[in-house]
């Protein structure tokens, strides 16, 4: 089994949530999961890579698989 890593940023840019705190959003998490299932990866999860003091994650690390 083969795995692969790919870092993708979550951007919080300057809005608030309705619950209190910044507000993160990622849409690039998508082109990156429809890319590597063309390329015959299968998505198998993520890992916070880059986690703020307050507990907002900055990176994420989606992880994909293959046989």
């Amino acid at each position: 089994m083969q795995v692969e890593f790919e870092r993708v940023a979550i951007d919080y840019g300057t809005g608030y949530s309705i619950f209190g705190g910044l507000k993160g959003e990622s849409e690039a998490h998508r082109e990156v999961i429809r890319r590597r299932a063309a390329q015959g990866w299968r998505y198998a999860g993520y890992i916070p890579a880059v986690q703020r003091s307050t507990g907002y994650i900055e990176e994420i690390d989606l992880i994909f698989e293959r046989e």
